[in-house]
């Protein structure tokens, strides 16, 4: 499976973590690790979130934009490694 290793700026709303994770895992993809941070002097978060899937990134990324309160979404590693399942 190939790992994928997003950065997402949202707004610090209760529901933004369920929604992200929901997403993710209804297009077929499995969290590895995630962080989330607030950001200084913002009403953001910041989301470091890496998945496996065997499908391409791009569709999980189009997805994520279409989130309301998702205002960046970066893929940050172009060249995705390659990981044992």
């Amino acid at each position: 499976m190939m790992q994928h290793q997003l950065a997402i700026q949202a707004k610090s709303c209760p529901e933004i973590l369920e929604r992200i994770l929901r997403v993710t895992r209804h297009r077929g993809f499995q969290v590895c690790a995630l962080n989330m941070d607030h950001i200084t002097d913002s009403d953001n978060v910041s989301i470091e979130l890496t998945v496996s899937s065997q499908s391409s990134v791009n569709l999980l990324f189009s997805q994520l934009m279409k989130l309301v309160d998702v205002a960046r979404v970066e893929i940050k590693h172009k060249e995705s490694q390659l990981i044992s399942a």
